[in-house]
């Protein structure tokens, strides 16, 4: 541990700056100008050369890129379709769920569009809640309330909160899709542009 910590200072910017002002110290020494006193001269400018170096800055924090994290909600999409496939849904809410999956399915199918998403950390934020976390809620929850209303009928049928949820997160996905879209009839314009200003 003492010795790591030694062998970090001599690599740091403080020893660094203060050899390169002893360093100078030594060539005073040697042209005469210390005199006597040389090694007061090389302690004191080394120490200043300490002082004034730059602190040294810790590394930031690795945290996985947006393409690492695509990955793994893909990954986790995988799992989640697993789940979804042994669900028993009302024909209508059933719909709607394919849908929502198959806009969910191209959005994370590796390829141009993840390129795009990868440069969007909120649209893989959206993603990563829908799969995570709002589709399996909104399933589970209707799963669990059915059960309850099977006892107490007459209650307000949980899949019309189901569909209604499912439209949601679809409108969500929907309007993703619609801003990569956008952002890639952008990208074609201002090529477009340069094109022809390129050719004037």
């Amino acid at each position: 541990m003492a010795t790591s910590k030694f062998l970090g200072y001599l690599e740091s910017r403080k020893n660094i700056t203060g050899a390169a002002c002893g360093i100078a110290g030594l060539a005073l020494t040697f042209t005469g100008v210390a005199g006597p006193y040389w090694p007061v001269v090389v302690a004191g400018l080394y120490g200043a050369g300490a002082l004034i170096a730059p602190p040294e800055r810790p590394p930031l924090p690795d945290f996985p890129d947006p393409s690492a994290q695509l990955d793994e909600v893909r990954a986790d999409f995988g799992k989640l379709r697993d789940y979804l496939a042994d669900v028993e849904l009302p024909p209508a809410a059933a719909g709607r769920l394919t849908e929502l999956t198959e806009l969910l399915t191209a959005l994370l199918d590796p390829g141009w569009v993840t390129e795009l998403l990868a440069q969007d950390p909120e649209g893989v934020h959206t993603l990563s809640r829908a799969v995570r976390q709002d589709l399996p809620e909104a399933v589970d929850t209707f799963v669990r309330t059915r059960w309850w209303t099977r006892l107490a009928p007459g209650q307000e049928p949980p899949e019309r909160h189901l569909e209604r949820q499912l439209t949601l997160l679809h409108e969500e996905a929907d309007r993703l899709a619609a801003s990569l879209r956008e952002a890639e009839a952008r990208r074609q314009e201002s090529h477009t542009r340069y094109l022809e200003d390129r050719s004037q």
